[in-house]
């Protein structure tokens, strides 16, 4: 049965007159999380990486909860209230009240499980009642959504990413998940030896106070589940307008530049064609006012036409420096890969080598290595040393020589 969902009746911070609340000891809560907390946790991230793509700030959701509490499309979330027998044959207070207690405690259990899109928050079951029933309060979610948030509310996306499909109208997503959970239950009840007699409605078993609610909300319901399979429709609308917004704020751009650039020609008298003066020939008029005016036109053009191929000119430039500073970069990148890769290949040899050898070997080896690199070195520079001092002695003898030759 589809209920209204009133979080305060079914955690008891509210007592209705039905109540027998010397029985209330017995009932049972499943799940209590505060309901924002369960927005955080599915939608935080999803809402995020949404902003973080709009170039508009009237674009960005700055609470996902509150812009779901108040729109029309969706809840901000659904209940489900199950229940074995009725108050004749399960009453709360009789051995069959605690065997349907328990067949309930049992279906809870993996409800979950079975549905990864339905988040549960908020599960009690009323043993304070006339019948023992249970009810589940749920956040309906679907990921990797293309539209809105990746991550978002969706009864219909929900169910159909957990198998339910909707065909006609009286076999919608919501009537085969009832459906299916329907049979979970009979099974749950066959385990425990209760055969499941399907009266159709199931309306009987309520208590006087839950059938009159059920009455009040069922063409609330009905409206509910059909706004739910209208809601793709209604995003495709919006973001379709979304679009032609974008276009045309693009198109009033456009217009005012064009506006704010052509007012100079448009007004000034420099480049308005005058009346013809009295007793001017059609010929003597071109001459002397047409043709001068479509020549300054012409030069107009001409130097709109420079600045334009300059700027041109000057992006391309910026690109092909931008593009040459990509290769150059990616060369770079091979450089450092190749380089990476042939650092891994020492380093596992190095690794084998250790292995063999042990690490205190090794250890020494290296250490005896860098000894000798180091007295090599020294070795070297005062060979270097020793062969410059020779170099300038020769260099001196010779010029010494030469001078001694002059002489």
């Amino acid at each position: 049965m589809l209920g209204k969902g009133s979080i305060n009746h079914n955690s008891r911070q509210f007592i209705a007159s039905n109540i027998d609340s010397d029985r209330s000891q017995f009932n049972k809560s499943y799940c209590n999380i505060p309901i924002k907390d369960v927005y955080h946790e599915l939608f935080d991230d999803a809402l995020q990486r949404y902003n973080a793509k709009q170039t508009r700030d009237d674009r960005c959701i700055n609470n996902y909860y509150e812009k779901i509490r108040t729109a029309k499309q969706e809840k901000l979330f659904y209940e489900v209230i199950f229940q074995v027998g009725n108050m004749e044959n399960m009453a709360s207070k009789s051995a069959e009240g605690q065997l349907a207690a328990k067949v309930l405690g049992e279906f809870m259990s993996n409800f979950q499980e079975r549905n990864p899109y339905l988040k549960v928050f908020s599960a009690h079951l009323h043993m304070d009642e006339a019948t023992p029933h249970l009810h589940v309060d749920f956040v309906p979610f679907t990921t990797g959504s293309k539209r809105g948030l990746d991550t978002r509310v969706s009864l219909k996306q929900a169910l159909a990413k957990q198998g339910f499909t909707g065909g006609t109208r009286g076999d919608t997503e919501w009537n085969q998940w009832v459906r299916s959970e329907k049979e979970q239950l009979s099974q749950v009840m066959e385990r425990h030896g209760i055969e499941w007699e399907q009266l159709g409605t199931h309306e009987e078993h309520l208590s006087v106070v839950d059938y009159k609610k059920v009455q009040r909300v069922k063409e609330v319901a009905a409206l509910e589940e059909t706004i739910s399979g209208k809601q793709e429709e209604l995003d495709n609308f919006l973001f379709r307008l979304v679009d032609i917004q974008d276009q045309l704020q693009t198109a009033e751009s456009k217009e005012r530049f064009i506006a704010q650039h052509a007012g100079h020609y448009d007004n000034d008298p420099e480049y308005q064609l005058p009346e013809p003066k009295p007793l001017m020939t059609a010929k003597g008029y071109r001459e002397k006012v047409a043709a001068p005016l479509v020549q300054k036109l012409k030069k107009v053009i001409r130097s709109i036409l420079s600045q334009f191929f300059e700027k041109t000119r000057e992006l391309m430039m910026e690109l092909d420096r931008a593009n040459s500073q990509i290769q150059s970069l990616y060369k770079r990148l091979e450089i450092s890969e190749a380089k990476g890769e042939r650092l891994q290949g020492i380093e596992k040899d190095y690794n084998r080598l250790r292995r063999f050898l042990g690490g205190d070997r090794t250890d020494e080896i290296i250490g005896e290595v860098k000894v000798q690199e180091i007295a090599d070195k020294a070795k070297s520079e005062r060979k270097s040393e020793v062969f410059g001092r020779e170099r300038e002695r020769t260099a001196i003898w010779t010029i010494a020589g030469k001078q001694d030759y002059e002489r």
